[in-house]
């Protein structure tokens, strides 16, 4: 069984709601999924021994929140090359952090990233709930 570590940053909830989702597609498909706050990540060495790492942040004026950005510096150093990798956020206008954290994990930490990043107004919104699932899913069947 393999293991994956989700980690979010959230201002609402929202984003922690889609870290949740996300898990629950892994754990369907015969995984462990563990979900945790970016304040409970406190050194490069709490993101190894996965087999897959999803960073998840939600836009807020255009940026991701900051303690994604200072996780993301954290993690230069965590030997992600090769891991399996996702993103997700939550957003209300815009939605660029997870395209930028998805860009940062692929080719500054050239990890082995599912097709896109997840960008969710909500969960509760358009069959967010589903997506949000079968993005877990989709890390899962990298991880077969």
């Amino acid at each position: 069984m393999a293991k994956a570590l989700i980690v979010y940053v959230t201002r609402t909830g929202e984003t922690e709601k889609i870290g949740n989702l996300i898990a629950e597609g892994i754990r369907f498909s015969g995984h462990e999924a563990h979900v945790v706050k970016v304040t409970d990540i406190k050194n490069d060495s709490d993101l190894r021994g996965y087999d897959a790492v999803v960073f998840g942040s939600p836009t807020y004026h255009g940026e991701m929140v900051k303690g994604m950005k200072t996780l993301l510096f954290m993690a230069e150093k965590a030997e992600l090359e090769g891991k399996i990798g996702g993103s997700f956020g939550a957003f209300g206008w815009s939605g660029e952090a997870p395209d930028r954290i998805f860009d940062t994990m692929k080719n500054i930490f050239k990890m082995n990233m599912v097709s896109a990043p997840l960008r969710l107004k909500s969960a509760n919104l358009g069959g967010g709930l589903k997506m949000a699932q079968d993005y877990g899913r989709e890390i899962a069947e990298k991880l077969a």
